[in-house]
């Protein structure tokens, strides 16, 4: 489904992800919007989150900060940025202004990497009841997307969300546990998970998050390096 003639609102975000759908520009400067509800969803069950040795090693030591809703409009902006790795990307201008306004409104969460005064990676996405729909994830110094995607899904865990939905399977996400599942399937999830009354709370305390994580990587299965 096209939006190229309509004007969009947070409401109207929240209604699309509610029925299984997501936005998506074809480009950076795209002026119009596309809605898409994949024949084949990705996401990543917070339950069996395969956390590698050598990340859980960096997780422990990193003198990095990692928290949440510190700065999500750029966090947002940096994960639109074109860049040489990257030189094209589908968040335009009209997602980042709704998904602003949709952070302000408590609905869009980032979670934030930063060394001292500079952002150096995360991710964000849009939390409604127990769901959480990742968007997207950018680093700028090593590791620093994965620090934020174990934090986040620790996050989840502790908040009672049910559901990461990751849009689209990667080779990246599946090393972490990520796999698709039938729209149908995934509607099912999407209708248990949106009536739970999970709250994101961005002031959770790091200890207990790190707690978090080491309960997962005791259960994961996964030891790459």
């Amino acid at each position: 489904m096209s939006a190229r003639n309509l004007h969009l609102t947070p409401d109207m975000i929240l209604r699309a992800y509610r029925l299984g759908m997501f936005p998506m520009a074809e480009t950076r400067h795209s002026r119009h919007l596309h809605f898409l509800d994949p024949e084949h969803r990705g996401i990543l069950p917070l339950d069996g989150f395969h956390l590698p040795r050598r990340l859980f090693r960096t997780l422990r030591t990193t003198p990095l900060e990692i928290v949440s809703n510190r700065d999500f409009p750029s966090l947002i902006a940096a994960c639109a940025a074109e860049r040489a790795v990257r030189p094209e990307t589908w968040i335009n201008p009209e997602i980042e202004r709704l998904f602003v306004e949709l952070h302000y409104r408590g609905h869009a969460h980032s979670i934030e990497v930063w060394s001292g005064p500079r952002l150096v990676g995360g991710l964000y996405g849009l939390a409604i009841g127990g769901a959480f729909f990742g968007e997207s994830m950018v680093s700028f110094v090593r590791d620093a997307s994965k620090l934020a995607l174990a934090h986040l899904v620790a996050r989840l865990r502790l908040s009672g969300f049910t559901l990461l939905d990751t849009q689209f399977l990667t080779t990246h996400l599946a090393r972490f546990g990520a796999h698709e599942v039938s729209r149908a399937h995934y509607h099912a999830l999407l209708a248990e998970a949106v009536a739970i009354p999970a709250r994101w709370n961005a002031a959770l305390d790091p200890a207990t998050i790190m707690h978090d994580i080491e309960a997962m990587r005791s259960k994961s299965s996964e030891d790459s390096p």
